[in-house]
């Protein structure tokens, strides 16, 4: 994605919440969230998913709790980064990892919303996009730390081996060369 008003618009906003100032592996946590979009780009997903990528720890997540947005203030993500970015957004922050992931690429299986405790059962396009943020993300730790990948990276080649139906070629292909082939970046 090319440097464009909303992806300025956007990191500007990050900044202003101190996203470039919060600790973060491999750096700062706007280090990190840029990657993740970059890696998105990479991919090949479309601006809406790459954007979401760039703030999808706006609201913490299941995994990192600290918020940079309190859910009061999801408007003011949505006037920057578009609706559909902004849903995408509240959606990864709101997956409760554990009740979700397991059935995740199996239709009719449900999401549970860790904000509300509701459960819904989301379309094949939201489901790919949550499997495809989920998986650049933690590539980018794996990537990145040496020690997050000796913990988690079996695990999460498992993860990733049952998200393969809803992961794109580019994705899975960079799950199989950071978690499973041994040849690993530094």
């Amino acid at each position: 994605m090319p440097r464009t008003p909303v992806l300025h618009q956007a990191t500007s906003l990050l900044r202003d919440l101190g996203a470039d100032r919060q600790p973060h592996p491999g750096g700062t946590l706007l280090a990190h969230l840029d990657r993740v979009r970059e890696r998105l780009t990479g991919w090949g997903a479309r601006p809406a998913l790459q954007i979401a990528g760039l703030c999808h720890a706006a609201y913490g997540t299941d995994g990192f709790p600290t918020a940079l947005l309190s859910l009061d203030r999801r408007s003011e993500l949505a006037a920057v980064i578009g609706p559909e970015a902004e849903q995408l957004v509240y959606l990864y922050a709101g997956c409760d990892r554990g009740a979700t992931y397991p059935g995740l690429a199996t239709p009719g299986s449900l999401f549970r919303d860790r904000f509300t405790g509701r459960t819904l059962d989301p379309p094949a396009p939201l489901r790919r996009d949550l499997a495809e943020l989920t998986a650049a993300n933690e590539l980018d730790l794996a990537h990145r730390d040496r020690d997050f990948r000796a913990r988690w990276g079996p695990d999460l080649l498992a993860l990733f081996t049952r998200f393969r139906p809803l992961l794109s070629d580019r994705a899975w292909q960079d799950c199989l060369t950071t978690l499973g082939s041994g040849r690993h970046a530094s």
